[in-house]
């Protein structure tokens, strides 16, 4: 997603990719709302087909309709990560990234100018220099590691066990089931092959990072469940825990950090891959725009600013959740508060919104237009020569833009300076669901609007904004 995003800017971007071939399986079987929001802003959303999404979900086990908030769901249903890596590598690489498989990182260094990369590569070592690098190397993360990034959190307390299994009958149990052993989920992942997840209570962790023995997933699912399914063919085998680690920092002068390799947490509700998204859209127009020679000061700094409380929020609600979901008798005192609390409308709001992302928002917003720090809505918009398209489209490009809903000039001669990195928007009439009330918005390319004004508010505080977030304008900018 990262080398795709600086693609679309003209930067050159190189993936060391340790697998020497794409994997076949798949951990994630889907990702959030605000991801599919933001697969949507770059036109990837329509290469997935049709997608279904899950409108009923939980928190902590208990149920919740996500649909509760607008563009709300528990996450698309059945899409493999080895199907969205497949779709992201084709984008990517159609653009121009270069993906070299077999790259395993051995050493990096950084200086004033850039950073020096080796690497172990099938034709021997090679080195590699660079003016940045980013670590999506995950949860062992080698980058993060060399770089001396600390990795502070929570030893793993709890284990589920996984499998991939054909050839025996399961019964589903696609959003779990609890009892006192234990809890399993069971859900397909092919036309012949169903996933077994099994947490198996009081069985604590096991001593190593090797994935279970099929006996091993199949011995506890009998114990859990009393069904049988050792007479199945694994085609596939993993874990997860409840680790909970976050980076101390995700940037480290010209080093940074993303996906897992900058947090880790209790898979629930498609968090991880959706997390590790969201921080590619966040920081690749920031490294572009500093790459291009247009970034404001500080510009790469609000990388960490924005995403480091993000990742700390998913850390908290994986725990509560983890505690909520898979806590013993102790637990259900927590578990009546929770119940009269999912009684109230806001509170529903609340936790949909924290679990899909479509409530984060950057950036200062006391004081400001209602607006402002929020993600875009998507909506159709009438242009004057270019017929119907979608507030979404206009991001497809990864640039920013002013959308100027009241027709205003004073807005388009304002933005003016700025237009070699931004596009100013006039819709021929005002779109039907615009936000309410508002007259103009300034969108960064990552779909979040860093400025609003009121209907026949004018460009008040505009240049401000495409100032603090795009640099300077055109004719001021050093050559």
């Amino acid at each position: 997603m990262l080398a795709g995003e600086l693609r679309l800017a003209g930067i050159e971007a190189v993936v060391l990719e340790r697998l020497t071939e794409p994997m076949r399986q798949s951990r994630a079987l889907g990702f959030s709302a605000r991801t599919m929001e933001e697969f949507g802003q770059r036109g990837l959303l329509e290469h997935f087909g049709d997608l279904g999404v899950i409108p009923i979900g939980h928190f902590g086990g208990m149920p919740l309709d996500y649909t509760i908030v607008p563009g709300g769901n528990f996450g698309v249903r059945g899409v493999p990560q080895a199907r969205t890596e497949s779709i992201l590598h084709t984008w990517a690489t159609g653009h121009g990234a270069e993906i070299r498989r077999g790259w395993q990182l051995t050493a990096l260094s950084t200086d004033d100018d850039g950073v020096e990369a080796r690497a172990t590569t099938p034709d021997g070592e090679r080195t590699l220099r660079a003016r940045y690098i980013v670590g999506c190397d995950g949860a062992r993360s080698a980058v993060r590691t060399l770089a001396g990034i600390d990795f502070p959190g929570y030893e793993a307390t709890i284990e589920m066990l996984m499998a991939d299994v054909s050839d025996v009958q399961v019964r589903l149990r696609p959003t779990g089931e609890l009892g006192e052993a234990g809890m399993v989920v069971v859900l397909p992942v092919g036309p012949d092959t169903t996933r077994v997840v099994v947490f198996e209570r009081g069985a604590g962790v096991r001593p190593t990072t090797q994935p279970p023995t099929f006996q091993e997933v199949a011995d506890a699912f009998k114990r859990v469940t009393g069904d049988d399914i050792h007479s199945g063919t694994p085609r596939w085998l993993s874990y997860f825990t409840d680790s909970s680690r976050q980076a101390a920092q995700y940037r480290a002068g010209r080093v940074f950090l993303a996906g897992d390799a900058a947090h880790i947490h209790m898979p629930i509700g498609a968090q991880g891959i959706s997390a590790g998204v969201g921080d590619a859209v966040n920081l690749g127009w920031k490294l572009a725009a500093t790459l291009n020679g247009t970034a404001p000061d500080g510009l790469l700094d609000t990388y960490h600013d924005e995403r480091h409380p993000v990742g700390a929020r998913i850390l908290a609600n994986t725990l509560t959740q983890r505690s909520l979901y898979l806590g013993g008798p102790e637990m259900e005192p927590m578990r009546a508060v929770f119940a009269e609390l999912l009684a109230y409308e806001d509170a529903q709001k609340l936790l949909v919104g924290m679990v899909t992302g479509l409530d984060i928002t950057y950036g200062e917003t006391d004081g400001a237009h209602p607006l402002q720090g929020h993600r875009l809505p998507d909506f159709d918009l009438t242009g004057h020569d270019t017929g119907t398209v979608t507030a979404y489209a206009l991001l497809h490009g990864g640039r920013g833009f002013v959308l100027d809903l009241d027709g205003d000039q004073a807005l388009a001669s304002a933005a003016a300076p700025w237009t070699d990195r931004i596009d100013v928007v006039r819709p021929a009439t005002r779109p039907q669901h615009a936000p309410a009330g508002t007259g103009a918005l300034l969108v960064r390319p990552d779909g979040y609007i860093a400025w609003a004004a009121a209907e026949g508010a004018g460009p008040d505080g505009l240049t401000e904004a495409l100032g603090r977030w795009f640099g300077a304008p055109r004719e001021n900018r050093p050559s």
